[in-house]
């Protein structure tokens, strides 16, 4: 499915942030989300979205190849967002792939972008009787990717739209505004790192493996064992600042104070990019079952010879057996950590806090979360929030403010439902507190866009499909008036 006209506003307004002096030049652009259309789909008039792709090979030049259906014009691969497409960088990915035959295992992304587009360009189009086109307007999204390897030896370009490919180098770029912005971006075409993970060891032998979330095409690695950590953010400072970022938004309680750069490894992404990854090395001897666990399924001490009854990228089993050949157990003390400390099997429960509000025709407020949330992505959702150190009606009043713009005053809210959540096998207890606003100042805004797109009033009885299941659970139960749910005990 190809991204909605919410998820496309929430990268233009990204890429304003960096570049403010664009929005006059993209109000059309904006003005064209706001209409009830497929901004995507060609036919849409009087302009679309579409994306082109801007390689990069190792002395810095851009790809650029001869379209037919310009009249010849030297341009960066781009072309129409199909219904597959399910991100504007996977159809920038797919249009080099079916002109210039580079498979996206060939490209990586850049420290710069991190996948964010470097230019939107705005160009008018002439009308093509012979297609049955009137003149309309492009937005091209421009996402720039590194070559892996050298350049190709052989491009095999789609012959009915390209007649043939040159690689520029940046101050001869054909596009005035990419050229631009590759210059001011010092893209030199050097693949470099821009993923983080921690290969964490007791010292006697075991590793400590995250079960990730069984999410196909919305998770990396979905389903499998894994290192903690993930990408590189605009506002990292470097990588181990993007692994201690990552690791406190998976299992904030793990403290790690010994990481050392340890190899560089090379992953597949979801889009099929070629991701290389800086592994740190870290040592630590904790109860992994009582390290709260923020995002996926569980974690586990392992040693390597458990590893091939695991589902585990071999590329991550060689790099567990390199480092036990590398550095062998300390066997003076116990080689398995404990399960449970001190024999007890007290399990801490995590606390969240959910806000029910309803309007005068009874219908509830729910936000659809944002498609790259860690947790329950592109599905709807209570205003919600951890317990951080503060009560939970602080919490509640907090989270109403920060992420929707609404004034709740203590003294108007009432506990409204009790839901005792484990999302998943082995993953830690949540106690879900609903807690219902009998009055409220302020109309919902979406003021945290890379947690939440939208926020929408739904009637109780016709919620939507994609709800995360104890928000639909809770909406029942306060309906009826019960006090208590519990789910996947």
């Amino acid at each position: 499915m190809s991204p909605s006209s919410t998820v496309i506003r929430v990268t233009v307004e990204a890429y304003l942030g960096r570049h403010p002096g664009e929005r006059d030049a993209l109000a059309s652009l904006l003005s064209a989300l706001d209409r009830p259309v497929d901004v995507t789909a060609r036919t849409t008039l009087p302009g679309h979205v579409t994306c082109s792709a801007v390689v990069i090979d190792r002395q810095g030049r851009v790809l650029h190849i001869l379209h037919r259906a310009t009249g010849g014009l030297v341009l960066t691969p781009g072309g129409h967002i199909e219904p597959e497409d399910r991100t504007l960088l996977a159809t920038a990915l797919r249009e080099v792939s079916e002109e210039a035959g580079i498979a996206p295992g060939a490209l990586c992304l850049t420290r710069q972008l991190l996948g964010s587009p470097v230019d939107i360009d705005v160009h008018d189009i002439d009308a093509n009787p012979a297609k049955g086109e009137v003149a309309h307007r492009h937005y091209d999204f421009r996402y720039v990717f590194y070559l892996v390897g050298e350049e190709p030896s052989a491009i095999a370009l789609k012959d009915e739209e390209v007649s043939g490919a040159q690689w520029l180098p940046q101050p001869e770029v054909t596009s005035p505004t990419l050229r631009a912005k590759l210059l001011a971006a010092r893209l030199d075409g050097q693949p470099e790192p821009v993923n983080a993970s921690a290969l964490i060891h007791n010292g006697h032998g075991h590793y400590l493996l995250h079960l990730r979330d069984h999410k196909p095409g919305v998770i990396w690695q979905s389903g499998a064992f894994a290192l903690l950590g993930g990408g590189r953010s605009h506002d990292d400072e470097s990588l181990e600042s993007t692994l201690r970022r990552e690791l406190s938004e998976e299992t904030p309680d793990l403290r790690l104070e010994d990481l050392k750069p340890y190899a560089v490894e090379t992953a597949t992404s979801i889009d099929g990019l070629s991701v290389p990854i800086q592994v740190f090395a870290a040592r630590w001897r904790g109860n992994a079952d009582r390290l709260a666990l923020h995002e996926g399924v569980l974690l586990r001490w392992f040693a390597p010879d458990d590893l091939d009854r695991l589902r585990l990228s071999p590329a991550t089993r060689d790099l567990i057996r390199r480092h036990a050949a590398e550095n062998p157990p300390d066997n003076r003390q116990a080689a398995a950590p404990a399960v449970w400390d001190g024999g007890s099997r007290t399990v801490l429960n995590g606390i969240g806090v959910h806000l029910h509000l309803e309007d005068a025709e009874g219908r509830v407020l729910l936000g659809l979360r944002h498609p790259n949330s860690k947790y329950a992505g592109d599905t709807w959702h209570y205003l919600a929030g951890r317990c951080e150190q503060e009560s939970a009606l602080a919490c509640l009043v907090r989270e109403a403010r920060e992420e929707a713009g609404l004034v709740i005053d203590p003294v108007d809210v009432e506990l409204a439902h009790v839901v005792h959540v484990v999302d998943a096998l082995g993953a830690l207890p949540l106690m879900q507190l609903v807690f219902k606003a009998r009055r409220w100042e302020g109309e919902p805004k979406v003021l945290e866009t890379d947690k939440c797109l939208d926020w929408k009033w739904w009637p109780r009885h016709e919620l939507p499909d994609r709800i995360v299941p104890y928000t639909r659970t809770a909406i029942a139960a306060i309906a009826e008036g019960r006090p208590y749910s519990q789910l996947g005990w």
